[in-house]
């Protein structure tokens, strides 16, 4: 096998991640490659608006002013080239903002643009073919945007026709990384196994630093803290197999754990993980740590890509307002919700008056209570809290009528009104997620480079045929003889990750040594999980075994109050439930404890 790697760096997680994560990957990575993840679903709408008021825009300008223009030059000197999303809903005129920045610097620089990921052309024939939303089987309503998550072969033609630059729209944050290794490697449709870890790669370090020691469950074990904190980097071989580390002297940590949690992160089932190139299987993969901020990943395993592309839509539903207010002073919960039960009384008084309607929804969340635990809060009394009111209506006025009524709990309310975050609220239009499944062949995507434009189809013919393997039931282990036991927090014995998918949390449990893990599956059922996350939940729990890292994942279905982009909670994203779920008490050996493996106080 070749001993040829290419060294890829995650420099941006999302539209807004630091402007320090591209430079320090140029200027000290040695990368070849620079992955830049810009979009989300609410990302693409507040594109499409952009759009709409401006037709030139549509795009992340920020990729153009903070990394284009400061690094260009260092660019062509070391030869880094550069993959990333931020045409959002405007590929082409994202180009051109690059090529004048590049004109304007002397820097010769080939830029393409992958099209093909709009779906809302084709809205009408999807309807008419009766494609119904992924998960409630709702018809296609009308969509402010309709994006397909395209793979990477057409950024691996860009890159095979010299490009320097390469910006899509919308495709799976993991082919940022699988494109430039699709055109170093030769990689066809049929390397299954190959694709399935190059994209699991591009996964471990599209979300920036949350796998070299940010958003980290042992946040104390990174001891050089964030303040220089290193973006990763993936170095991959021919066969797919890939170390991860980051750049010399940089702060952060890269172990096992920082490099689990992110592999776990918002994957569902490990053994289907869909992908527009490849289903990858990631069950029983091999993470070890190889050296100092350095862990190698093997055994992922590829199978046959699905058919269709999913497509994120989003659609306006009505308009909201968050409203944020200081308490203080004794009995600071009781006073919190007398104060929403005062706001949310007396707009709903007026809305009845004027025949506005009532709210669609309404979310109330005193924090610093536990509102979100189903246990009892640790503290009983508390003397400083803040107030957090958001509302759902279907007539912006009415929310206007909310928005005014904020203030004046300072003068009608009780004592400790200390002050309103931010102002008056904002109201801005509800916009919701809407997701269904299109068939492949009915995208053809173009390469746009040296004034031509390259017809092909999106998704690359693939012979090889292979089984989905059905979920894993995630059975129990027997219950051991009969010892001592202590309980313990579940963070004594596990880390934990948590994101989202829609509507649904997706929390990680990962067992710090493998003997640990007997106890995470007799303990950390899915009816333990239920009860723990009782105060969020709406729906079911699903379990899966992930045997490689001595883990489970969780899927809470209905968890997260409508989704990241439709939520009206402060946390719409599930990005803290895996550390709620570390309170769940689990009962260890007291032999654990005294052998020092666990510690009484984690």
């Amino acid at each position: 096998m070749s001993d040829k790697t290419v060294r890829i760096g995650g420099g941006s997680g999302f539209w807004g991640d630091s402007a320090e994560g591209p430079r320090q990957l140029v200027e000290r990575g040695n990368i070849q490659y620079l992955a830049l993840d810009y979009l989300a679903e609410i990302t693409m709408s507040i594109m499409a608006r952009a759009r709409s008021r401006k037709p030139e825009l549509g795009y992340a300008t920020d990729f153009v002013s903070e990394v284009v223009r400061p690094l260009a030059a260092q660019l062509k000197a070391r030869g880094v080239k550069v993959v990333c999303n931020a045409g959002g809903v405007n590929p082409l005129d994202c180009c051109k903002a690059i090529e004048a920045e590049l004109a304007q610097q002397g820097v010769a620089l080939k830029v393409a643009a992958v099209l093909g990921d709009d779906a809302m052309p084709m809205l009408d024939s999807l309807r008419a073919m009766g494609v119904r939303e992924m998960t409630t089987g709702q018809p296609i309503p009308d969509l402010i945007t309709a994006s397909a998550y395209l793979g990477a072969f057409p950024i691996a033609r860009a890159l095979a026709e010299g490009a320097d630059i390469v910006v899509t729209g919308r495709c799976a944050d993991s082919a940022l990384a699988l494109g430039p290794l699709i055109h170093e490697f030769g990689w066809t449709a049929n390397d299954l196994d190959a694709l399935a870890g190059g994209s699991l790669a591009g996964h471990v370090i599209e979300c920036g630093p949350q796998s070299s020691g940010g958003f980290f469950t042992d946040w104390r074990e990174v001891k050089d803290g964030w303040a220089d904190i290193g973006f990763p980097i993936a170095e991959v071989r021919r066969d797919g197999s890939f170390l991860v580390g980051k750049a010399p002297g940089t702060g952060g940590l890269v172990s096992f754990a920082t490099v689990a949690e992110q592999i776990t992160y918002e994957t569902g089932d490990p053994r289907n993980y869909i992908l527009p190139d490849v289903i990858c299987d990631v069950a029983d993969i091999a993470v070890r740590q190889a050296g100092p901020d350095l862990v190698e990943v093997t055994g992922v395993r590829g199978r046959t890509p699905t058919d269709t592309y999913k497509v994120s839509g989003t659609v306006q539903d009505g308009y909201r307002a968050l409203a944020t207010l200081m308490i203080k002073g004794r009995a600071a919960v009781e006073k919190a919700r007398a104060v929403a039960d005062a706001i949310l009384g007396r707009t709903s008084a007026i809305f009845a008056r004027d025949g506005l309607g009532d709210y669609s929804e309404t979310s109330v969340e005193v924090l610093g209570a536990e509102d979100s635990y189903a246990d009892a809060p640790r503290v009983d009394e508390r003397r400083e809290v803040v107030l957090k009111i958001a509302v759902r209506h279907a007539n912006a006025r009415a929310l206007e009528v909310f928005s005014k009524e904020i203030f004046p709990t300072s003068t009608s309310t009780v004592q400790g009104v200390a002050g309103v975050f931010g102002g008056r609220p904002k109201v801005q239009p509800m916009v919701r997620l809407f997701s269904f499944l299109v068939p492949k062949e009915m995208h053809r995507c173009t390469v746009h480079v040296d004034g031509r434009a390259i017809e092909m189809p999106a998704a690359p013919a693939v012979s090889a045929r292979s089984p989905v393997r059905a979920p894993d039931a995630g059975a129990a282990p027997d219950a051991p003889e009969a010892v001592a036991l202590a309980t313990v927090p579940l963070a004594a014995i596990a880390w934990a990750r948590s994101g989202d998918k829609g509507d649904i949390s997706n929390i990680s449990v990962i067992a710090r040594r493998p003997e640990f893990r007997d106890t995470l599956a007799r303990q950390v059922t899915t009816e333990a999980v239920a009860r723990h996350m009782a105060k969020l939940l709406r729906g079911k729990v699903e379990r899966f075994d992930w045997p490689g890292l001595h883990a489970f994942n969780f899927l809470l279905h209905d968890a997260l109050g409508g989704g990241g982009v439709a939520s009206l909670r402060y946390d719409p994203q599930g990005k803290a439930h895996g550390q709620m779920l570390l309170d769940l008490p689990v009962q260890v050996p007291q032999d654990w404890i005294t052998r020092g493996l666990v510690a009484e106080d984690a």
